[in-house]
C-alpha cells in the first residue's frame, strides 16, 4: 500500500490563488483590447489592408527638379500620375483645350515661367493667372515639332494663391530618377 501524505501549507496557497486571478485578470484585459481594437463591432477599426497612393504630390521645393528630369527623359515617368498646383498660363498657338500650369521661377531677381503643358477639355472655364490644384497622368506629345511631356489633367480644382509662389532653379546636385514619381 502506497501513503501518500499531503502537507497544507497557507503561503502556498496563498500564492497560488494570487497567481490564477493574475492569470486572469491579464486575460480579461487581452481580451477588451482585442475587442476594442479589432472586433468588428469594437470602437477603433484597424484595416490590415495597406492603402497605396499612385499619385505622387510635387512640392515648390521639387517642382523645377522634377520638371527638367521628365523634360530630359520622358519616356520613363509616362503613365506616371503627378499632383500640384500653379496658375493657368496660356500661348496664343495653344489650342481651346491646351495651358502650361507654371509657376513664376527666380533667377538674379528676374521672374522666369516654367510649367508642364497639360490638356483639359473645361480649361477655357479659367481665365489665365487662376490658381488651380490638378491630378494628371504623364504622355508624350508633340509642341513645335519637339517631343515633350503633356499633362492629361483627370481632376482641376480651383485654389487660392499659395505663400510659396515662386520656385528656385534646378539644383545641379539632383539625381534625377524615374522612381521619384
Amino acid at each position: 500500500m502506497f501513503i501518500y501524505n499531503v502537507k497544507i501549507n497557507g503561503k502556498l496557497w496563498f500564492k497560488i490563488i494570487l497567481i490564477i486571478m493574475g492569470l486572469i485578470v491579464l486575460g480579461i484585459f487581452i481580451l477588451s483590447i482585442y475587442k476594442l481594437l479589432f472586433a468588428s463591432n469594437g470602437l477603433f477599426r484597424v484595416s490590415d489592408e495597406i492603402q497605396h497612393s499612385n499619385v505622387t504630390e510635387i512640392k515648390p521645393d521639387n517642382y523645377t527638379n522634377i520638371l527638367q528630369a521628365v523634360h530630359n527623359d520622358t519616356d520613363s515617368y509616362v503613365g506616371k500620375e503627378i499632383k500640384f498646383s500653379g496658375y493657368v498660363y496660356r500661348v496664343i498657338d495653344f489650342s481651346d483645350n491646351q495651358f502650361v500650369l507654371a509657376r513664376n521661377m527666380l533667377i538674379d531677381s528676374q521672374a522666369y515661367v516654367v510649367g508642364f503643358l497639360c490638356e483639359y477639355s473645361e480649361i477655357k472655364e479659367f481665365d489665365d493667372g487662376i490658381w488651380v490644384e490638378v491630378i494628371g497622368t504623364i504622355t508624350k506629345g508633340k509642341y513645335h515639332n519637339q517631343d515633350i511631356p503633356i499633362i492629361k489633367i483627370t481632376s482641376l480644382n480651383k485654389i487660392s494663391k499659395p505663400e510659396e509662389e515662386f520656385v528656385l532653379p534646378p539644383q545641379d546636385t539632383y539625381i534625377p530618377t524615374s522612381a521619384i514619381l
